[in-house]
């Protein structure tokens, strides 16, 4: 074991937070060259852009329960985690590689349209990214004590992985997505390889007892613990099998009833008491409300990413199409800059003095009111990036703070899975972004509902993280 890691120095932190900073990395690639390569190169539509979009959290759906759940069981490459975090970047790294050559391939397969070619190569990258991310997160976990330095890992993660973020998408804005894509392989490569060598594992993980059993995994389990989520689950299925048969919707009935529904199971697991409770039944409790309140926060930020580039076409028409994606990638430039820069510096020292469940609720209310702004105000290039500097401060937090939170409410030998079962609040809201809204924002002569929904959905979130309890620290050493 190295002798930072003994320790927990700064620079154990740093080496620790880059497995995740090369996954991060390999998303900023996504997010900031996905939509733009398909309209422009491929000339696709933007209800079609959103359906590639939907391949990538069907594939977290299944990706990151499915090696949560392993990767708290197996041993093997002298790592429980390393083994997926070195599969998972060596398939990052060609699939981006692959991006820019989806019509070589869509010929080389005799004419297989090119949507189909990109929703696979979509695919497959967010199931390489699904597979190491979970992975990369757990470990943290792992290797740290509940309390500080469990916060510290995480907001460490979230400064050094941010930063790349930026790095992403300053190469973006001056010189190009295709020079993006083609670093950011190396980088995905290199980040995700070297330091899971140099990591130590233990052996046996720490457990919070009863709730380690194998019945935790079952079917039946699994969907009672993501019960606020069901509304967005039976809407995600629902839609993406319209989707694939190509039946036209008789209406909007079941998106009303999944909306009904989804009030209801979140408002339900919000309003749960943990009081007198024993600890495994209270943390149950307190999981699903994580679930719900961060649920909400996705379906802003999947909006965000996946139709960014609407706005600024509707607002800024003048823009050329290489103007246009560098205006798009400076916007997640000074995103990113923010979230790089507060977690560690700003964030930290924050909820040492007001706790990780306020300080994320105040970032996340900031975000809200950002978002309301920019279809306001947001109609130039200075504003806009002005503005993405204060939905910034909701970004820091969401990409940090949930998880020390989190991870401190579940059992620590089930860690894989419950990362696992953490993200479908993520990706559930995700596939509803990029199915629903999408065909929402499409007919809309206005594109500012873009943000307008953004500023809702993060407004729901912020109001419910408010009756999400501190997580009580229960410390022991690391083994």
């Amino acid at each position: 074991m190295l002798e930072g890691q003994k320790k927990l120095t700064s620079s154990f932190f740093g080496l620790l937070s880059l497995p995740a900073t090369a996954m991060g990395f390999a998303l900023s690639v996504q997010i900031s060259a996905l939509s733009w390569i398909l309209t422009t190169k491929y000339g696709l539509d933007i209800h079609e852009v959103g359906l590639v979009w939907a391949a990538g959290p069907i594939a977290g759906i299944l990706g990151q329960v499915i090696i949560g759940v392993i990767s708290d069981k197996v041993w093997f490459w002298n790592g429980r985690r390393r083994p997926f975090i070195l599969i998972g970047g060596v398939l990052a790294t060609l699939m981006l590689l692959a991006l820019p050559g989806i019509d070589i391939i869509s010929a080389s397969l005799g004419g297989v349209g090119i949507l189909g070619v990109a929703i696979a190569v979509a695919l497959t990258l967010d199931l390489a990214i699904n597979v190491s991310f979970n992975p990369t997160r757990s470990l943290i976990a792992d290797v740290t004590p509940e309390g500080e330095s469990r916060t510290k890992g995480y907001t460490w993660m979230q400064t050094i992985s941010g930063t790349f973020g930026v790095l992403a998408y300053a190469v973006g804005a001056v010189w190009g997505n295709y020079v993006l894509i083609y670093s950011g392989a190396g980088l995905v490569f290199l980040f995700s390889v070297v330091p899971t060598l140099f990591i130590e594992e233990p052996r046996e993980l720490r457990t919070g007892g009863a709730e380690s059993d194998d019945s935790t995994a079952s079917p039946g389990n699994l969907l009672r613990i993501i019960r606020p989520l069901w509304g967005f689950l039976i809407y995600a299925v629902y839609a993406m099998t319209m989707r694939v048969v190509g039946v036209q919707s008789p209406g909007y009935y079941v998106e009303m009833i999944c909306a009904v529904l989804t009030v209801y199971l979140i408002a339900e697991a919000l309003f749960k008491n943990e009081d007198g409770l024993s600890r495994e039944e209270a943390d149950q409790i307190g999981f699903r409300k994580i679930l719900a309140a961060h649920s909400f926060t996705w379906l802003a930020v999947q909006t965000m990413f996946v139709y960014m580039f609407a706005f600024v076409q509707d607002k800024m028409p003048g823009l050329a199409d290489v103007k246009m994606g560098q205006v798009v990638s400076i916007s997640f430039l000074v995103l990113n800059a923010v979230g790089a820069l507060l977690p560690a510096f700003v964030l930290e020292p924050i909820t040492k003095r007001i706790g990780r469940v306020r300080t994320h609720m105040a970032c996340i209310a900031i975000m809200a009111g950002g978002y309301a702004l920019i279809p306001v105000i947001g109609g130039s290039t200075i504003t806009l990036y002005v503005l993405m500097g204060v939905v910034g401060v909701g970004w820091a937090a969401t990409v940090s703070l949930p998880f020390a939170i989190m991870s401190q409410t579940v059992d620590s030998a089930r860690m894989g899975l419950y990362m696992g079962l953490f993200n479908l609040s993520v990706v559930l809201p995700q596939l509803v972004a990029s199915l629903g809204v999408g065909e929402a924002i499409s007919a809309a002569p206005d594109k500012s509902i873009i943000f307008w929904i953004c500023a809702g959905s993060m407004a729901v979130s912020a109001v419910a993280w408010l009756k999400v309890r501190e997580p009580v620290d229960h410390s022991s050493p690391v083994p």
